[in-house]
C-alpha cells in the first residue's frame, strides 16, 4: 500500500473507532455545572491521557506481540472481530461496551479526574482504538508509514480537543439524534476497515502455510 492510502486509512481507522463526536453527550453530561476553567482541565487531562495511552501501544505494540508469543496476523483477525463488534454497536446506535459501562457513565459525575476516567480511557483510548492503533503500525511497511499512525493519533485528538472545548455549543445543534447518526456513519466505516483486517489476515496465514501464493 502506497504512504497516501495507507494515511488516508489510518486517519479514516483512527477517527472511526475514537469518535469524539460520538463522545460529545457524555461529555456534556459528566462537565455540567463545571466552570470553565475546570472543563478545560478535564478535556486537557482527556486527550492528553488518550495520547499517552495510544502512542505507547504504537511504540512499544511489536514488544507486546514479542513477549506473548502473538503472530500479527492472529492479531489482525483478533483485532478485527473486536472492531466489528464495536461497529456493529455504533450502527445500532450504542455506546459500545468496549468504550464505558453504564455504571461507568452514572459514576462519571461524581470523579474528581474525569477527564482521564472515563473520558480519556476508555471513551477515547479503549481496547477498540489500542487495537487500531496496534494493527495499524504492524501493517506499516517503512517509518514514514509508521509516522501516519502516530500523526493519525495526533489529529484525530486534536479534533476532539476543539470538539469539546465548543462541545455545549455543538451538542445544541447537532443533539443527541445528531450524534447518533454521525456515530452510526462511523460505525459502518469502522466496520468495512475490520472486515479488511480480518481478510488481511487470513491471507496471510494461508500464504505463511503455502496455501496462496
Amino acid at each position: 500500500m502506497d504512504t497516501l492510502s495507507f494515511l488516508v486509512t489510518a486517519m479514516a481507522a483512527i477517527f472511526s473507532i475514537v469518535n469524539p463526536i460520538g463522545a460529545i453527550p457524555l461529555f456534556v453530561t459528566i462537565t455540567e455545572g463545571y466552570s470553565k476553567s475546570e472543563r478545560l482541565n478535564v478535556v486537557t487531562k482527556a486527550i492528553f491521557s488518550a495520547f499517552i495511552i495510544l502512542v505507547t501501544f504504537a511504540i512499544f505494540g511489536n514488544f507486546i506481540f514479542a513477549f506473548f508469543g502473538i503472530t500479527i496476523y492472529s492479531f489482525r483477525i483478533a483485532g478485527g472481530l473486536l472492531l466489528i463488534t464495536v461497529g456493529f454497536s455504533m450502527m445500532r446506535g450504542q455506546p459500545p461496551r468496549t468504550k464505558s459501562t453504564p455504571e461507568e457513565r452514572l459514576e462519571a459525575a461524581e470523579r474528581e479526574e474525569v477527564g482521564i476516567v472515563p473520558m480519556g480511557i476508555p471513551m477515547l483510548a479503549g481496547p477498540g482504538s489500542i487495537t487500531t492503533v496496534m494493527i495499524l503500525i504492524s501493517k506499516s511497511e517503512n517509518g514514514i508509514q509508521a509516522g501516519a499512525v502516530l500523526f493519525s493519533i495526533l489529529f484525530t485528538l486534536i479534533i476532539a480537543y476543539a470538539l469539546f472545548i465548543y462541545g455545549d455549543r455543538i451538542f445544541e445543534r447537532v443533539g443527541k439524534v445528531g450524534a447518533r447518526a454521525f456515530s452510526r456513519i462511523m460505525g459502518l466505516i469502522l466496520t468495512a476497515i475490520a472486515v479488511q483486517f480480518i481478510i488481511e489476515g487470513i491471507r496471510s496465514i494461508l500464504v505463511e502455510w503455502g496455501v496462496l501464493i
